[in-house]
């Protein structure tokens, strides 16, 4: 399979990028975006060239670190499917494809096609930590939980904090991400102790950070390889408004 990549070059946050043009030639189908890719740095360096800077880690979907925008969508054109597990018989011989890096202010350039999603690790540290002594596995799970919001909880818990709700969103907003992190905390008991100081820290430091509010349009649902729901931004809302109240009671 032959291939035209419009991939974006830009050496940092402070310079100016463009698209640059590259042909990939005998691309397997069977090869992963991201082997794809390594293919055409190692065509560049035996050619004297740059290599492209993209982000990649554990290549299995778990770690979060493979976000590009290709085509025009957050990890490419297949739902619930990280860039790492996006392979090339999803494209057809002789298509023209659009990589770039994520696109909003919170995630300055760092180079080529990375980011600096430094932004959520402070939101992430803002929200403290669990101070309730919660034991081995075995001692948590000799706690009752309600079904149904354990399955909540591990379905919120799923987030890989990607970037792809931020990327999606017209407003750049993190609120898809920051409600996962709220929400599986503040289902389970061990993490309701702190539950009102979570939800005002995390949202202040979203805020901080420069991310847009929501508008509730679900394309960051539907760019989430994780499937999380916006259900997840309801409940915040809720914890988020409980919160404030009491704290003004307070």
């Amino acid at each position: 399979m032959n291939l035209t990549l419009r991939v974006w070059r830009q050496k940092s946050a402070n310079t100016s990028g463009q698209f640059v043009e590259y042909k990939a030639t005998n691309v397997s189908t069977d090869m992963s975006f991201l082997e794809m890719l390594d293919v055409l740095n190692e065509d560049l360096i035996k050619r004297g060239e740059e290599q492209i800077a993209f982000d990649h880690d554990c290549r299995e979907g778990i770690c979060g670190m493979c976000g590009l925008v290709i085509n025009g969508k957050p990890h490419g054109p297949l739902g619930a499917t990280t860039t790492c597990q996006l392979h090339m018989r999803t494209f057809k011989d002789g298509d023209t494809i659009t990589i770039e890096p994520w696109r909003a202010s919170p995630f300055p350039v760092i180079k080529d096609l990375v980011v600096d999603r430094s932004a959520f690790d402070r939101i992430i540290q803002s929200g403290g930590y669990v101070s309730v002594g919660t034991g081995g596995a075995p001692d948590g799970n000799t706690i009752p939980i309600p079904k149904e919001d354990a399955d909540k909880a591990m379905d919120a818990a799923q987030c890989i904090g990607c970037g792809a709700c931020v990327a999606a969103c017209k407003n750049a907003s993190a609120m898809l991400f920051v409600a996962a992190k709220i929400s599986h905390l503040s289902l389970l008991p061990q993490g309701r102790v702190e539950q009102d100081m979570r939800a005002l820290n995390m949202v202040a430091k979203m805020d901080e950070e420069g991310f847009g509010n929501c508008t509730n349009t679900g394309s960051c649902e539907a760019a989430c390889p994780k499937e999380i729901t916006l259900d997840n931004i309801a409940r915040m809302n809720r914890q988020y408004m409980k919160a404030l109240f009491k704290s003004n009671l307070s």
